[in-house]
């Protein structure tokens, strides 16, 4: 199989490896909640930050856990702005950090750029698939032979299931110089492993009827030619003969029968063969509902509608004006989802832009009652110019437009007058990437995490629950609990003295703590395994140890 080679591959091919965890800082006043409900990870997901250090801290929950993946990248066409950011130390990438990446003709290293930059988010978001999962990655002609050998390096080319083109252009184009509109653009479309398949579309099943009824019920009738010549086939090259009138039936010049001289006799003393009326048809064939064995199709490898204009349509009725451009269109992102994500499962989109995976989640989800939740990562600027003008996309727009279409939002129609949308229902957790908690390999560096920090990251890596700080005790250690079970943090962040688990301390958990299960997460382990057994035995209790920081998830 063909690699692709670029500039800097060698230094991104394992740095999804080295990129540090960061924690997760969860927005209450942004987020969308219902009564009751606290930020978590555990249901719809909007994070602002970069897709790279977000999809990092969220491995620890939702590794293996993702049903489908859409995603939007920038397809470097040189009038998108967009701006090379990984933070990689070697010299070729210091002179890219922070530069805007140009036009084809003025520079040379654009495409060495993208790949650079998609190359570990692929890597990563490989491993959030389930094996059956699948992801859809969005391009045009600017990147689309790269993408290509990028995919199938990672995905594996045997697990390529479609490379979809869609008719992205309602109009044709005139200011190519070429005369050629350009009105298309690809879904390039993977599974985890050769356990992913596409659901297909249901066959229309209207024409199957019983006008005589048939006791084999309903049936439709069907062409019984096929395209082999006689020169190719001879022995689907024969006469049929109708029982009743002796009328003799030849398949065309060009054409054989579909069935064999045997089993066509066998499908006449059935009375599955249709004869006609008329001396010039031909016979055709009774085809019964339940012989067919499937009620889905293929999907096709082509999508029409809609188009890109109905996703900028659909945006500048939700915000009243156009604030960003070239929006896909959520029933666009709905239809690819519906091949993947049945009503339980979790969609994630990283490059997340307007947020019309997050509507199309919502749609479905209202459509047949699902519980399909989303995760949204989107950049707080994608272009310096935002950064300049400190508007922030994933807050102002991503969120924003996800908190309308759940509320419902009013818009004025072609004839000025106002129009209501109902909402669709639903909620959302916001965050931003925060700090990074210690480096690759478990090494926590010079600078050691504070408490509450590695308290909070435990927390929601065993539970995918927010932290709620107030019900931390660092003096006992006890950091929360959730369904059942205590979790405790054993850690002094001044590198002088280690906090260990031992027998006096569980003897403490007799009078202080009621659930009967119990996590410590400590710096030290001073029980032997025996001990603990006798413990877990005589208070039927359960404890799992788990060692900073090597135990981290």
């Amino acid at each position: 199989m063909p690699f692709l080679q670029f500039k800097g591959k060698t230094a991104v091919e394992s740095y999804h490896h080295s990129v540090p965890h960061h924690t997760l800082e969860f927005e209450g006043k942004l987020s969308v909640l219902g009564k009751g409900e606290k930020p978590g990870l555990a249901g719809n997901l909007i994070i602002e930050g970069d897709n790279l250090l977000a999809l990092k801290s969220l491995l620890p929950t939702h590794a293996g856990r993702i049903k489908c993946i859409y995603i939007d990248p920038p397809y470097n066409t040189g009038n998108e702005g967009w701006v090379y950011n990984d933070n990689l130390t070697q010299p070729q990438f210091k002179e890219w950090i922070g530069q805007t990446v140009g036009k084809e003709g003025e520079d040379a290293t654009r495409h060495d750029k993208w790949c650079c930059m998609m190359y570990p988010r692929l890597q990563l978001l490989k491993q959030f698939l389930r094996d059956d999962g699948v992801i859809f990655v969005s391009i045009d002609d600017n990147e689309v032979q790269h993408l290509r050998l990028i995919m199938d390096e990672i995905y594996g080319a045997e697990n390529l299931l479609a490379m979809f083109v869609w008719k992205s252009r309602e109009n044709p184009d005139s200011r190519n110089q070429s005369g050629v509109s350009i009105d298309h653009e690809y879904v390039l479309t993977y599974g985890r492993t050769e356990a992913a398949t596409l659901l297909g579309k249901e066959k229309d099943l209207s024409k199957y009827k019983n006008p005589d009824n048939d006791p084999n019920g309903p049936w439709m009738s069907d062409n019984l030619t096929g395209l082999a010549s006689a020169q190719e086939r001879p022995n689907l090259h024969y006469p049929i003969v109708d029982p009743n009138t002796g009328r003799k039936y030849l398949p065309p010049p060009n054409r054989g029968w579909s069935k064999s001289k045997e089993v066509m006799s066998d499908l006449i003393k059935k009375g599955q063969i249709i004869f006609p009326a008329k001396p010039n048809s031909r016979p055709r064939l009774k085809h019964f509902l339940k012989d067919l064995l499937s009620m889905r199709t293929g999907f096709s490898s082509v999508l029409l509608k809609p188009y890109t204009t109905d996703g900028t349509r659909e945006l500048m009725e939700i915000f009243g004006e156009k604030v960003f451009a070239f929006p896909k269109p959520s029933e666009f992102i709905k239809t690819l989802i519906q091949q993947v994500a049945t009503t339980d499962d979790i969609i994630l989109d990283s490059f997340a832009g307007s947020g019309p995976t997050g509507q199309a989640v919502l749609k479905l989800n209202r459509g047949d009652g699902g519980r399909r939740n989303f995760i949204l990562i989107q950049l707080p600027y994608e272009t310096k110019e935002q950064e300049e003008d400190k508007f922030k996309i994933c807050e102002k727009i991503t969120a924003e437009r996800v908190r309308r279409v759940i509320q419902g939002y009013t818009y004025k129609n072609q004839n000025g007058k106002k129009e209501k949308v109902d909402g669709l229902g639903g909620s959302f957790a916001f965050a931003r990437v925060g700090n990074p908690l210690f480096g690759e390999y478990r090494d926590f560096g010079q600078k050691l995490p504070a408490y509450e920090e590695l308290a909070k990251y435990i927390f929601y890596t065993e539970t995918s629950r927010d932290f709620d700080h107030k019900a931390m005790n660092e003096k006992t250690g006890k950091i929360g609990e959730h369904n059942g079970t205590s979790y405790y943090l054993l850690y002094t962040p001044n590198g002088q003295e280690d906090r260990q688990l031992d027998l006096p301390w569980l003897e403490t958990l007799q009078k202080t703590d009621k659930n009967r299960n119990v996590v410590v997460y400590c710096e030290k382990i001073h029980v032997h395994r025996d001990d603990l057994a006798k413990y877990e035995q005589e208070t039927k209790r359960t404890v799992r140890p788990m060692v900073v920081p090597f135990n981290l998830k």
